[in-house]
């Protein structure tokens, strides 16, 4: 059956993401097919690695991308951020868009100052994160640095349902981060506490959701 509309494979390795980047792609791109895939034990299996992703997680990781190529994908949007080598390999086999969860953030962040801050609720992910970060302040030939601030239990709380708890420990350590050129919010799943953020600092506070359905726009329609 033709399509009339892009298809966008939104790809999640943990529950909590996909609100917040379903809402996105409503707001910003409602005439896009957005496809959920799902398999939250990527990220329980990620957290008992630890620092090095195995050869096993990314060929389990990869083969969500071949399996969206085959449904019709016409771009895959990643929402978690803790698989960087795997996301890599995926971009290298697969010959449609795919988007980093965080590279159009961090494309906001780096253009907004040199000193940036980041809140995070999986620790995991912060050193896939912060050597992204690192090369796209290189691709810019920007000399922006990054702190990174890992909020702790607030994910947990996530996960149970309390995004009200959630959202107020990840705001409550946005001031240690008050004298920063701007602040990003790490996860697609933080993106829930821009606004208590926003209440608690006078600074730019990027999100992944937004930044990120307006590039696979752009990326797809072009």
């Amino acid at each position: 059956m033709p399509k009339n509309f892009p298809r966008i494979v939104l790809f999640h390795a943990t529950p909590v993401a996909m609100d917040p980047i379903g809402s996105a792609m409503a707001r910003l791109w409602p005439e896009a097919e957005a496809v959920n895939l799902l398999d939250d034990g990527l990220t329980i299996d990620r957290a008992r690695e630890g620092a090095e992703l195995s050869e096993e997680l990314i060929e389990r990781f990869v083969d969500f991308g071949r399996y969206a190529r085959r449904i019709g994908a016409d771009g895959i949007l990643i929402t978690c951020s803790a698989f960087g080598p795997a996301i890599d390999r995926m971009i290298k086999e697969l010959p449609l868009p795919i988007l980093r969860p965080n590279e159009a953030m961090f494309r906001e962040a780096i253009a907004a100052g040199d000193r940036i801050g980041m809140l995070a609720t999986f620790a995991p992910a912060v050193a896939t994160m912060e050597d992204e970060f690192r090369q796209f302040t290189a691709e810019a030939g920007a000399a922006s640095s990054l702190e990174t601030i890992v909020v702790p239990d607030a994910i947990d709380l996530l996960r149970k349902g309390d995004a009200a708890s959630h959202n107020r420990l990840v705001a409550e350590m946005a001031p240690r981060l008050a004298d920063h050129d701007a602040i990003m919010l790490a996860h697609f799943s933080t993106s829930r506490a821009a606004e208590d953020v926003r209440r608690m600092v006078d600074r730019p506070v990027f999100t992944a959701p937004e930044a990120a359905v307006n590039r696979m726009k752009s990326l797809v329609m072009e």
